[in-house]
């Protein structure tokens, strides 16, 4: 079973509020579908099926391996690297 290697990466748990939307689509007029978080930096960046794919371009780009699911009623993570999602447990 695969599993995330990167949990001390992990820094920035809770969601902002408000969300605006994605922080480089709102830059360019540019729209999404789903939103996502950095649990490393926290930057509110568009998921794979949006257009720009900006939470994962922020991933790879600066190395910040985690993002978790900025949508409400969500609460999976992502680990870009190892491709698997988990939850992380509040507290």
């Amino acid at each position: 079973m695969a599993a995330c290697t990167h949990f001390d990466s992990i820094r920035v748990t809770t969601l902002p509020a408000p969300i605006a939307g994605c922080a480089e689509c709102l830059k360019i007029g540019s729209g999404w579908v789903h939103l996502r978080m950095c649990m490393t930096c926290g930057e509110i960046g568009c998921c794979d099926s949006s257009p720009n794919r900006h939470a994962s371009r922020h991933a790879a780009a600066v190395g910040h391996p985690i993002a978790r699911s900025a949508e409400p009623g969500e609460d999976w993570s992502w680990c870009y690297i190892d491709d698997v999602a988990f939850v992380v447990a509040p507290g």
